[in-house]
């Protein structure tokens, strides 16, 4: 599976962003998003099972984050609203065949990222 993650941009606090994360075949397959921030790891920010069954949020964006999956389309989608300096970073998507899991070694696949830059 190649993953193309798009929509990164420049916004200012209290903005809003869509991120795309295209798939090249159909999949069945759990997709999250990481990020990781200059200087820091990546983490854990959202992910969501196949059919919608599951999403799970990282306690950083909750309330201000929404993932959300077009199967028919092979794309999962993260909307991020109410944006903070903080949430500057690279974005990753990612896809296995399991659970939702929130460590990097868990997802075989994924995409090149995109940038998100919030300014103050």
């Amino acid at each position: 599976v190649q993953l193309q993650a798009s929509g990164g941009g420049f916004v200012q606090a209290g903005g809003s962003l869509r991120l795309s994360c295209a798939a090249s075949t159909f999949t069945t397959y759990t997709m999250p998003w990481f990020r990781q921030a200059p200087g820091k790891e990546r983490e854990f920010v959202a992910a969501i099972t196949w059919r919608t069954t599951y999403t799970e949020y990282a306690n950083s964006v909750k309330g201000r984050f929404t993932i959300s999956r077009d199967d028919a389309k092979n794309t999962v989608y993260l909307q991020m609203n109410s944006l903070k300096p903080e949430d500057t970073a690279v974005y990753y998507c990612a896809a296995d065949d399991r659970r939702v899991g929130v460590r990097l070694l868990e997802y075989r696949y994924w995409g090149q990222g995109t940038q998100v830059t919030v300014s103050s």
